[in-house]
């Protein structure tokens, strides 16, 4: 059974001019053809297309992918990209994108093809990235411009750019020089070929000139329209990062399926606890399992009701809401081993609306199998009858209802759904726990739990545990044993540095997912100056790749020196100079972020089984997709759902509005404001001959370096326990 979302468009702007413009000589009584949403992405394998292509699927915009290194792909003709259904002709791309302006050989009938399909219904072409040259409206770099390195430089985006697709931005578009070594990104900076109609979106300084050069700009020629990449990049470097929304709206005349926010969200676990602090001595923690030294007693690290104090004077001035996941048996033992005082959580309480809660177990007990701790590393214990001993079904779910009813008996404001288990234990842990403890599933059913947190960098997938699906989270390499920044930095030094330097070696153990440290850091500049910079980096890329997966750090890291803050503030800092206001951070709780990431699941499944349709004819959209599937869009300010009395569909980000569409809803009528003359297929002019592009591949000595390989790789082989 499936159900139709009808969408109006076409509205009155730059972007969806564009598209709703008829074309010069079309007949008034000519059908108005049929734009299938989906846009064709031709590739070559190039980093470019890949990121955009990376872009289409996180917002989950339907694409068809053309590979133009294999031999037996689809041949692009006038058959591949157009034909007639019920006497009206139909396009089935709304957008094309190619690796360059002209991938293919000298005559190529497939780039003709191309020209007159662009022609015929105005549809947008992105060179993902070209050269400088006349053929895409600039004049030859060598010429009037620059090629080479623009690491380190920073782009702005024009007045035209503001106006139009980027709007959504400030201005600045930093490009990243993560590593003086290495080359990272490279540009081909010029300026307009004179008489072409080009227009600059985002421009930069060029190197011995005085004026600028066009980095991303829209060519109009031949009835065409064509936006100009002349820079490399892949899909996690910052500089995509920031344009990818703006490629897709200037492509997709700002309507299309799927829909882009940008998230941040920061649980603070073991709240009310303690946590253990690292031994330098020793180079493990005291009191975790893995440290055996028993003649040196655990040093705790707890916060203060002044550390409390401080976090919600940050809240207010950064409007932000921590994610607080705390263990009540933290205040109760407290209080027993101080005749009842315990400051800390008096504060906490009488703040208690100021943050958002979360049950992270009573006592932080290990829920998966039993430990046997008389080895090092430790093991699962095995059961008297043979198999591994595990945790009961009646232990785990103590852990959850104790933790739940001390909660709502001092007033905490929770989601009985939402559960973090004390180091994401119950959960496959490896090597030593390769599988779940099959006890967790029915104790989560018992207490009907229904978000279950994971750790992202072992367990990253949404995945079903009983009652429960889980939502993965980031570990932010603030380590849970460190309350000081040389705390930090001397641990930090300990994992990442090889034998040799006095590390663990556990870099050069590990080289596939660990990456040594060229040197230890100094103890007194390494937390600000390399440390921090660096974690900053990671997070803010997560912010801005559509990601809703929520980041941790401990209740540790918000006392004492109170480290996590210099983190947290250059993410939001950061975050707050490159978007516009229009364009706010999106944060989340628990429950909404697995709810949003259930919905994406269901979305992926029904693209990738080929049950999604959408077309749109003059003002109507139709969305065919199964029933019970949310269908996400993206659409311009002012829409309205007229089967709602006429109230506003979805909510406005970054200049536009988005949503999802319910599932149960049936039929949905979407208005968009505007009149629309939807372009006619028989106003072609055969299409001027195309030059096909020479290959600008990446340049020798350019080493484009993903976020996973840059930076994200600075992790531990498995995660350091105490979450």
């Amino acid at each position: 059974m499936k159900r139709s979302i009808r969408t109006t468009l076409c509205t009155a702007g730059a972007l969806l001019a564009t598209l709703c413009v008829p074309l010069q000589g079309a007949h008034a009584d000519a059908p108005e053809p049929r734009i299938d949403l989906r846009v064709l992405m031709v590739t070559d394998g190039g980093p470019a297309t890949g990121a955009i292509a990376a872009e289409l699927t996180a917002a989950g915009t339907p694409y068809t992918e053309v590979d133009l290194r294999q031999s037996g792909r689809p041949v692009i003709d006038e058959d591949f990209l157009a034909d007639t259904v019920d006497g009206r002709p139909r396009a089935k791309f709304q957008a094309v994108v190619l690796p360059n302006d002209n991938p293919f050989a000298a005559g190529s009938h497939e780039m003709t093809a191309l020209a007159a399909y662009e022609r015929t219904y105005g549809i947008p072409q992105v060179d993902a990235y070209t050269y400088a040259r006349p053929e895409a409206g600039l004049e030859y770099a060598v010429l009037a411009g620059y090629a080479g390195s623009v690491d380190g430089v920073e782009a702005r985006v024009t007045p035209a750019g503001r106006a139009g697709a980027f709007g959504y931005l400030d201005g600045a578009v930093p490009f990243e020089d993560n590593d003086p070594a290495v080359g990272e990104s490279y540009a081909f900076l010029s300026t307009p070929v004179a008489g072409a109609d080009f227009t600059p979106y985002v421009d930069a300084p060029i190197p011995g000139r005085a004026g600028r050069g066009s980095l991303v700009g829209e060519y109009r020629h031949d009835g065409r329209r064509e936006l100009v990449v002349t820079f490399v990049y892949n899909q996690h470097q910052q500089q995509f990062r920031l344009l990818a929304r703006g490629i897709v709206e200037w492509m997709t005349g700002g309507v299309h399926l799927g829909a882009s926010r940008n998230y941040f969200a920061v649980h603070v676990d073991d709240v009310f606890a303690a946590d253990d602090r690292w031994n330098s001595e020793l180079n493990c923690t005291p009191g975790d399992v893995d440290c055996t030294d028993d003649d040196v007693e655990p040093d705790p690290i707890r916060m203060t009701a002044a550390d409390v104090d401080h976090a919600t004077a940050w809240q207010d001035d950064r409007d932000f809401t921590l994610d607080l996941a705390y263990n009540g048996a933290g205040s109760a033992d407290h209080r027993e081993e101080h005749d009842g005082e315990d400051a800390l959580a008096d504060r906490l309480l009488a703040e208690r609306h100021r943050f958002r809660w979360i049950n992270h177990t009573y006592t932080h007990a290990f829920l998966g199998c039993v430990q046997d701790i008389s080895v090092v590393p430790w093991r699962c214990a095995t059961a008297p009858g043979g198999g591994t001993a595990w945790v009961s079904r009646e232990e785990i779910s103590d852990e959850i209802a104790t933790n739940r009813v001390w909660g709502t008996a001092a007033g905490l404001p929770l989601e009985n759904g939402e559960l973090v288990t004390g180091e994401h234990s119950g959960l496959k842990v490896t090597p030593q726990q390769p599988q779940d403890n099959p006890n967790l599933a029915p104790a989560l059913t018992d207490n009907g739990i229904t978000w279950l947190a994971s750790d992202n960098s072992r367990d990253p997938q949404l995945r079903r545990v009983g009652t429960a699906l889980t939502v993965a989270r980031h570990p932010m390499n603030i380590f849970y044993n460190a309350g000081r920044a040389a705390e930090q930095v001397d641990e930090y030094n300990w994992i990442y540095t090889s034998r040799a330097q006095g590390g663990s070696g556990i870099c050069e153990d590990n080289p596939a997912t660990t990456t040594c440290l060229p040197e230890p850091l100094d103890p007194a500049t390494g937390y600000t100056g390399h440390i921090v910079p660096l974690e900053t980096r990671i997070a803010l890329g997560h912010v801005v790749a559509n990601d809703p997966r929520p980041h941790f750090i401990h209740q540790s890291n918000l006392a004492e020196e109170r480290i996590a803050y210099p983190v947290l503030d250059a993410v939001l800092g950061t975050y707050a100079g490159l978007f516009a206001d229009s364009t706010p951070i999106v944060n989340l709780r628990m429950k909404d972020i697995g709810t949003e990431q259930q919905r994406r699941a269901a979305w992926r499944t029904a693209l990738a089984d080929g049950e999604v349709t959408a077309h749109r004819t003059g003002n109507t959209v139709t969305v065919h997709a199964p029933a019970g599937v949310d269908v996400p869009a993206t659409v311009p300010t002012g829409t309205t759902d007229a089967t709602a009395g006429g109230s506003a569909f979805g909510t406005p980000y970054a200049g536009a509005v988005s949503g999802w569409a319910a599932g149960e809803a049936g039929t949905l009528t979407l208005t968009v404001p505007g009149t629309p003359a939807a372009p006619t297929p028989d106003a072609v002019a055969p299409p001027a001959a195309v030059a096909p592009a020479p290959d600008a591949p990446v340049p020798a000595g350019v080493t484009l370096l993903p976020r996973s390989t840059a930076a994200e790789a600075v992790r531990p082989p498995v995660p350091a326990p105490g979450s």
